[in-house]
Order: structure tokens, then sequence, then C-alpha cells
């Protein structure tokens, strides 16, 4: 007898924002390009805000704003950093419309950005998006081929 609801369904991993993809080892900043963070991608955005790429809940809201972590519900742990050198800015361009704790859904609002004001003030607007234990878990993840990214459609990041 098969039980299929104890079967794990595979992760899905939605652009959080609307722009470019490119690979995480083009992203301008060695913590990223080389992956000490874990693995990943990354999006140039050209317009929307911050929204969530998984079903999980919040488990880190950077003082500053400009970073989300996010586990999904099969405890895989997303980090979604709007732009580089943007902890700088001390919160001005975002806006939080989440908690740390709080449960979240696919494509709800996590951080409002106002991408003019970080593209004036900051190195550069490159969205890295890592998965942070993606070496403990062991798991393998296909990252996508797309070179859009188009806000909740998109499936960046999967595994089986």
């Amino acid at each position: 007898m098969v039980f299929s609801f104890f079967k794990k369904s595979k992760l899905q991993i939605l652009a959080p924002v609307n722009g470019a993809i490119i690979p995480l080892e083009e992203v301008p900043d060695p913590v990223f390009s080389q992956k000490m963070m874990g693995e990943g991608i990354a999006v140039i955005p050209t317009s929307g805000n911050i929204h969530a790429p998984v079903n999980g809940t919040v488990i880190l809201i950077a003082a500053t704003k400009h970073a989300i972590g996010i586990r999904a519900d099969d405890g895989t742990e997303i980090l979604i950093h709007a732009g580089l050198e943007t902890v700088a800015l001390n919160g001005k361009g975002f806006v939080a419309a989440v908690h740390e704790g709080d449960r979240i859904s696919v494509g709800q609002l996590l951080i409002e950005v106002d991408w003019d004001y970080i593209q004036k003030h900051v190195k550069s607007t490159v969205t890295p998006i890592v998965i942070t234990n993606s070496q403990e878990k062991g798991r393998q993840f296909t990252l996508t081929k797309e070179v859009n990214a188009i806000l909740g459609k998109t499936v960046i990041i999967s595994s089986p």
C-alpha cells in the first residue's frame, strides 16, 4: 500500500522579482559568487517588489530590511538579498511587509523596494537568491536556464 501524502513534493522556488537572471558566479560580490552562503541564482531586477518564492515561514528580516530569510515548508532555507552593499543604506529604500515568524504563501509581498533609490546609492541592484542550507541538506538543486524572471511564474531553482 502506498501513501502518496507522505511523498515529498518537488521544491520549486519561483522568481521573487521581475528581471534578468544571471548565474551566482556572475554576482560582483565574492560572498555570493564563490557560493560562501550556498547554492543559488541571482536576478537583476527590472521592476516590482520582493515577493515570496515559496510557501513557508519568515526566519529572518535584516534590521536594515535589505534581506529576508525564509524556511520553505520542506525545510529548505532561502536568503533573498536585495541589491549589493545595501546594508549601508540603513533601511532607506526598503519597507518590510512581513515579520519574523510569519507564515507566507507564494506570491505574497515581503519587502517593498524603491529600486530607483537603490540604484542611485549602491554598487548594484543584483539580487541573489541563495539556499543557505544547500550543503547540509545533501540535495541536488537544478537552476533555471531561463534568462528572464517573471515574478511568481518563473521557476528559478528546483529540487526533486
